[in-house]
């Protein structure tokens, strides 16, 4: 994960809730960060921009698969469509 301008939180939670989530103890944070994300972005709180950065991925489009996995709805404007393709026209264009 590439490093970003953060804040370090600490949680206690049960002993048993790695097995109850069946995540490993080295997979927790991404495990957090990305339910996190998901929540977030579900509440409106996060554009998709930002869940994606808060999840570790690295493409909106990684997003909206995670978001699809998980029964969110998708808020994806035409003008947001529109912004995407220039900005990828203009990264396909200095190649």
């Amino acid at each position: 994960m590439p490093k970003m301008d953060s804040f370090h939180a600490t949680i206690n939670l049960p002993k048993n809730i790695l097995f109850q989530m069946k995540v490993e103890n080295r997979n927790i944070e991404g495990f957090v960060r990305k339910n996190l994300a998901v929540e977030l972005y579900r509440e409106g709180a996060l554009s998709l921009g930002k869940a994606a950065e808060l999840a570790g991925v690295k493409t909106k489009w990684e997003m909206m698969t995670i978001l699809n996995s998980k029964g969110v709805p998708i808020s994806y404007s035409i003008e947001e469509v529109k912004k995407d393709v220039k900005t990828l026209d203009s990264v396909l264009k200095k190649k």
